[in-house]
């Protein structure tokens, strides 16, 4: 069974290329355009802190279902119609979002972003790795990491743009991703080579394998980023409401100037990994995240702005030499026939980490205050931190 596409080259191979980068960056765009609007939910819904983390982590209930039940069906029928899949999926989104809005729509408008992220991580990473010659994988696997956290960083920041220029502060942003879904869908149908076989699909809860010569490197892969992704999770659910409420800071940009502020590192923090040994990034990505959580402490602590904008720039640029490094150790050393396998079951990993956290702060905060909730977040995860840094560097001497 072969699920490769035709044999390209040259200008075929760059737009194609292009056009599947696009489509990964489009779907992500929408999974962060609703985080500088919680601010806004929250006054004119009357949420707690609790529901607007709830709000962001249920997304990720999305992510985890599509890879868990379609997490290998773009080994079976190919990439470019999962692609599309996902695609189609971030329009319907952003479609409920436009509409006047309520807790039970958010929450569906959420889990269907979730699938589109869901979908398009696993099978839009093995998809650009795939167009890759095998000699320039690696360039793949960074380029699927940018598309992705270029996705997510310009989504931040664009929403929180437009609410702040805008009239129809709730919609103008999901009307601008409408459209950048439908030129996405545009550019994989006409660019992309369709698979050129197909096998039966099963569809049902699976458990994503992962093979045995990569699965020490997955597990140290998976905690790494996955403590970058809580982070990132926390930062983007809370940020909003802490600048809000103990900051006093109002402006809609600003929150999603600063959640930009981590994927945008993120992104560049992977390209700078993919010129270091991958254990030797995750090493360093590890020693990055413990100063980026210690600063978020201090942000946290003392209720001051600098730290916390220095922490989102640290954390990006450590995460991204995390989840750099995970692909490196992980999807990229697989065969092509399990790689959306693996894929898939690292980011549902990643994602479960992204979720969790953010729900135990927003159900802490019922108790204490959201900033007393974020400090013992933060000691936890400084502990896994230093914990996984220490297992890299006895590896490493």
């Amino acid at each position: 069974m072969t699920l490769s596409p035709p044999d390209m080259r040259g200008a075929g191979r760059t737009w194609a290329i292009a056009a599947t980068a696009f489509a990964f960056f489009a779907t992500m765009v929408g999974t962060t355009l609703p985080t500088a609007l919680y601010s806004i939910y929250a006054v004119d819904l009357d949420f707690s802190s609790l529901t607007v983390t709830v709000l962001f982590a249920v997304y990720a209930i999305g992510v985890v279902g599509a890879l868990l039940v379609f997490g290998r069906l773009s080994d079976q029928i190919g990439r470019r119609p999962v692609l599309l899949i996902a695609l189609v999926c971030a329009a319907i989104s952003s479609i409920l979002f436009m509409l006047p809005p309520s807790l039970a729509l958010l929450v569906v408008a959420r889990v269907i972003s979730g699938f589109s992220a869901g979908f398009m991580s696993g099978a839009g990473t093995a998809a650009v790795i795939d167009l890759f010659p095998q000699l320039r994988r690696a360039s793949g696997g960074m380029l699927a990491v940018a598309a992705n956290s270029g996705g997510l960083a310009t989504g931040n920041l664009l929403g929180g743009v437009l609410a702040t220029v805008s009239s129809a502060a709730l919609i103008t942003p999901f009307a601008v991703h409408l459209g950048l879904t439908a030129a996405a869908i545009i550019g994989l149908w006409m660019l992309t080579p369709r698979p050129a076989t197909q096998s039966s699909v099963r569809l049902r809860i699976q458990r994503l394998r992962v093979p045995a010569e990569v699965r020490g490197a997955f597990v140290r892969a998976v905690l790494a980023g996955g403590s970058a992704f809580a982070v990132s999770g926390v930062l983007t659910a809370v940020t909003a409401l802490f600048l809000s409420e103990d900051l006093h800071i109002r402006s809609h940009w600003v929150p999603g100037a600063i959640v930009f502020l981590i994927f945008a590192t993120m992104a560049a923090g992977q390209v700078i990994a993919g010129r270091v040994p991958p254990e030797r990034a995750l090493l360093v990505g590890c020693a990055g995240l413990l100063v980026a959580v210690v600063l978020l402490m201090a942000a946290l602590g003392l209720t001051i702005l600098a730290p916390l904008v220095a922490a989102a720039v640290l954390l990006g640029l450590a995460g991204g030499f995390c989840v750099n490094a995970g692909l490196a150790l992980t999807v990229e050393r697989v065969p092509e026939s399990t790689r959306g396998e693996v894929s898939s079951a690292y980011f549902a990993s990643l994602y479960v980490l992204l979720a969790l956290p953010a729900i135990g702060v927003g159900l802490l905060a019922t108790v204490v205050s959201l900033r007393h909730a974020g400090l013992i977040f933060a000691i936890v995860v400084a502990a896994l931190v230093a914990a996984i840094g220490g297992i890299q560097a006895r590896r490493a001497a």
